[in-house]
């Protein structure tokens, strides 16, 4: 059937690398599309509330569109890069109004908010050193298309960190794979992370440059078939263990951005008891341990085992510190935090939720640390951490992911007298 087009004047950026507009009395999300610009665009979606369209021909354009470096950035192509057709300034400034939205709208909270660069990407490109590559049945490797299981296959991602272009996953087939994973470390490392389709077996092709392979298992755990299953990245001043594809910020700059706002946030004091809650690989309870000593204490907690067992290895030499393995929502009261000096958070997309924010602020601590990467559930517990006593005092936001809608904040709470 032929999906319906017509002709818009595109408004407001909205969450998810969308723009707001509206036909015949009805909300429209359009995507490659920036406010102000005039549209034809074509319905890809239609819901009893609204339709979502992508922006196929533009009548009048923003004087911040630019022309998409990437061929595969466009409507029915890649759904990797949302902004590719707006300058970096331009989508540092989408970005921007975006948080702003989501926490005035949100929480309530009307707040002047500026993005900022992170080193290591001056031109949006070239930045990811971790890419989920989807395979189809075919053997054929690509991205998955906006909204779709369907694959887009690709020869080059322009977003990918040269290393991992290096590995040339885009130039192979990969019979019997589902998915295939390129990591390049800043350590140095390089590793693929296959994971095959049910009851069939992957073949990993010879690749243009050396990597070790791994086998994903499911359920988090990967065994290595050639080479290393643990790749090193370095930041603060120290080197971290994480193994196969465990969490790892994706920028080459942005560890060491976010470790740096989060110590100037906490500013952490010597004796002071620290948690370091969904920790990871120890990024942050690493700095804790630094600043606080011998004398004080950190406590991280993560759910995931095998980041436990990295974290466990980077903090091996700061006693102060001590993770363990378990869900925030009980682990706290198993564990038997009754109080704390400080806490940082560093939760998945989803945020902490409602029971997880009552219990953190149970422990009374002075201030409070929120990394986020999804600026809409970070203003709804800000606005439920704000009940507790505990109102926004600053907030810095970084362009972590040029190209794309998605943008990581950190956000500091301190507690009302």
């Amino acid at each position: 059937m032929e999906q319906a087009t017509f002709e818009l004047t595109v408004g407001p950026v909205a969450h998810g690398g969308w723009c707001v507009a509206r036909h015949e009395g009805r909300v429209v999300f359009v995507r490659h599309a920036l406010p102000g610009e005039r549209v034809i665009a074509q319905v890809t979606e239609e819901t009893s509330r609204f339709l979502r369209a992508d922006a196929v021909r533009i009548i009048e354009a923003s004087p911040d569109r630019v022309v998409p470096p990437c061929p595969y950035a466009g409507p029915g192509l890649c759904g990797g890069c949302d902004w590719q057709h707006a300058t970096l300034e331009a989508q540092r400034g989408l970005k921007a109004d975006v948080v702003a939205e989501q926490l005035r709208r949100i929480a309530r909270i009307d707040r002047k908010v500026v993005v900022e660069e992170v080193p290591g990407a001056e031109d949006g490109l070239g930045w990811r050193t971790r890419v989920q590559f989807a395979v189809r049945p075919d053997g054929r490797i690509g991205l998955r298309r906006h909204r779709s299981h369907d694959v887009q296959p690709i020869d080059a991602c322009l977003i990918a960190h040269p290393d991992v272009e290096a590995v040339g996953a885009e130039a192979h087939d990969w019979p019997g794979a589902r998915a295939v994973e390129v990591i390049a470390s800043s350590g140095g490392e390089r590793a693929v992370v296959v994971t095959p389709r049910p009851r069939r077996p992957a073949v990993v092709p010879d690749l243009d440059a050396p990597a070790a392979i791994l086998l994903d298992e499911g359920k988090g755990k990967t065994v290595a078939r050639r080479g290393s299953g643990v790749l090193r990245e370095r930041a603060g001043g120290r080197e971290f263990r994480v193994a196969g594809s465990g969490f790892w910020q994706v920028h080459p700059g942005a560890a060491e951005t976010l470790l740096d706002a989060v110590l100037a946030y906490a500013a952490p004091q010597p004796g002071e008891w620290a948690l370091d809650l969904y920790c990871g690989a120890g990024l942050f309870a690493a700095g804790l341990a630094e600043a606080v000593g011998p004398d004080g204490a950190v406590f991280g907690l993560e759910s995931d085992a095998a980041a436990v067992r990295d974290a466990r290895a980077n903090l091996r030499d700061l006693p102060q510190a001590r993770v363990e393995r378990g869900r925030v929502e009980d682990a706290l009261d198993r564990y038997a935090i009754e109080r704390a000096d400080l806490v940082v958070v560093d939760p998945p997309r989803a945020g902490l939720g409602r029971d997880v924010v009552d219990r953190i602020a149970a422990l009374r601590p002075s201030r409070i640390v929120y990394v986020s990467c999804d600026p809409a559930t970070l203003a709804r517990d800000l606005d439920r951490l704000a009940g507790h006593g505990y109102p926004l005092a600053d907030l810095r936001a970084f362009d972590a992911f040029p190209m794309t809608h998605h943008v990581e904040c950190v956000a500091l709470l301190v507690k009302e007298s």
